[in-house]
């Protein structure tokens, strides 16, 4: 066979999270689409999260799999079951399961002996596959979960250490020899920046950017036109090798598609869609903070009361089962009986790039997860940000202040577990502030401006379109001379 049309074969290796795998797996179909053969990687119970989208990917002709390595739990002390990150609930188990994932540097290796893939995508959160790859000679690309601003901003703080240089949690200090001035506090930096000790964190930290700098290069889920100065530098001022092929999620064309991402909804897709087709344009907001994020009772109810108060119609995502007794303490009472009609409480998983796709939504109120703000990008919707924890306070920095498309809701203190003490009053003005009047308006055009260039990009003769086939070109030519050399 020729060996240039000789079809590539590509290991995906996400992260074992939700915002990583949905990602990931949509990633993957962009390059099955292009002709590639996809194996996907990961454990039985991931597996079965994205069964039906692999399926409805082999209906559609594409050559993509799973490959089910096996999760060591007992051998780290995690309980069983324990293969996704927000499973782990505390610090404790959060470092056994970093331990437990490199213990799938065998398994992942026997699997690359067996199948011989052309590259392997592995997660930034797996430093140790630089490592595996190289032994078996075959490049690997780094699956970034975050955006071009926040890895630069990350850097910025490594190299320079602006946050050492102030006398307290709460002083600002800018960003050094960034593009922009952008100004952030202590407490708002993930915990490994701020400890002087070493912890598990700041030694993983460190594995990662080793990695980083001996990898073939990193994939972004992001678009040239939404960050372009923060795309050139960490190209040219870093000096890194990357190519950005997102947003990803606007491979699920279909509402079917766009519904069935992720794991199955707690409501029926059905109901959800008949209620937002009840709905004005632009009239509803959409209240999510991702699969990670947590807030204690009486947050959830001032969240409650400042929805309430703002008197827009709302669509409220919550990791929240109602007890057997039907009470609810983070409710205020009577609470969804007032709101009938006018607001739709989701407990548990929401199909999300449904409802920010539908005409009726008209601003979301976010954690700023990287997934969900370029989704609400990707939307052309104005946000209200509300970071809790990882980069998160980084993206907020960025859609407000470089995007210019959202509204801080004054969250502070960076959190590992359990988000900031935010009032109802704050949450109230905000939402009013995206929703209602001249300001909510031009926050909306800009908005819309940028979910038009984020739709763009991934069509023929868009950037990240382009980019993607760049990528492919360059692994075909890695693969060639590489198959060469062992002639």
């Amino acid at each position: 066979m020729d060996t240039e049309k000789r079809q590539l074969h590509l290991f995906f290796f996400p992260f074992l999270a939700s915002g990583h795998l949905i990602p990931a797996i949509d990633m993957a179909k962009q390059f099955a689409l292009r002709g590639l053969k996809i194996s996907i990687i990961t454990t039985p119970l991931n597996a079965s999260l994205f069964s039906k989208t692999i399926e409805k990917s082999k209906t559609m002709g594409l050559d993509m799999n799973v490959l089910v390595i096996e999760f060591p739990c007992v051998e780290v002390g995690l309980p069983i079951g324990c293969e996704s990150y927000q499973l782990a609930t505390s610090l404790d188990l959060r470092t056994k399961f970093f331990q437990a994932t490199a213990m799938l540097e065998q398994p992942l290796g026997k699997l690359i002996q067996e199948y011989a893939p052309d590259c392997l995508v592995a997660s930034t959160l797996f430093p140790w596959t630089t490592g595996v790859a190289k032994k078996f000679g075959i490049p690997r690309l780094i699956l970034h979960s975050i955006s071009f601003f926040s890895m630069c901003t990350f850097e910025c703080l490594r190299l320079y250490e602006p946050h050492k240089k102030v006398s307290s949690e709460t002083e600002p200090f800018i960003i050094p020899n960034f593009p922009d001035e952008i100004k952030m506090t202590r407490k708002q930096l993930p915990d490994f920046y701020t400890q002087n000790v070493q912890t598990y964190a700041t030694k993983m930290y460190e594995q990662v950017l080793e990695a980083e700098l001996t990898s073939f290069g990193a994939v972004f889920n992001s678009f040239y036109e939404l960050e372009p100065a923060y795309a050139n530098f960490y190209k040219k001022v870093l000096g890194r090798k990357a190519w950005q092929i997102g947003p990803v999620s606007l491979c699920n064309q279909d509402t079917e598609d766009k519904a069935q991402r992720g794991k199955e909804a707690s409501i029926d897709f059905h109901e959800c869609f008949e209620w937002l087709n009840s709905k004005k344009p632009d009239s509803v907001v959409y209240v999510c903070f991702g699969s990670m994020a947590n807030f204690n009772d009486s947050q959830l109810k001032e969240i409650a009361i400042g929805l309430e108060a703002s008197e827009q119609q709302f669509i409220w995502v919550v990791k929240k089962e109602k007890n057997d007794g039907g009470k609810e303490e983070w409710l205020p009472d009577g609470f969804e009986q007032r709101v009938k009609g006018k607001g739709l409480i989701i407990r548990g998983w929401a199909p999300q790039m449904m409802i920010l796709d539908h005409k009726a939504v008209g601003g979301f109120v976010t954690h700023c997860g990287w997934n969900s703000t370029l989704e609400g990008v990707s939307a052309g919707l104005p946000m209200v940000t509300w970071p809790v924890s990882a980069e998160q306070f980084f993206n907020e920095k960025f859609v407000t202040q470089i995007l210019r498309i959202g509204v801080a809701v004054g969250a502070q203190q960076w959190a590992r577990f359990v988000g900031d003490s935010i009032k109802s009053e704050a949450i109230e003005k905000a939402v009013i502030q995206i929703m209602v009047g001249a300001e909510a308006e031009e926050i909306r055009s800009r908005a819309r401006e940028l979910g038009k260039k984020a739709k763009k990009a991934v069509e023929e003769g868009g950037s990240s379109y382009s980019d993607l086939n760049s990528l492919i070109e360059e692994l075909r030519s890695h693969g060639i001379a590489g198959a060469a050399s062992k002639n």
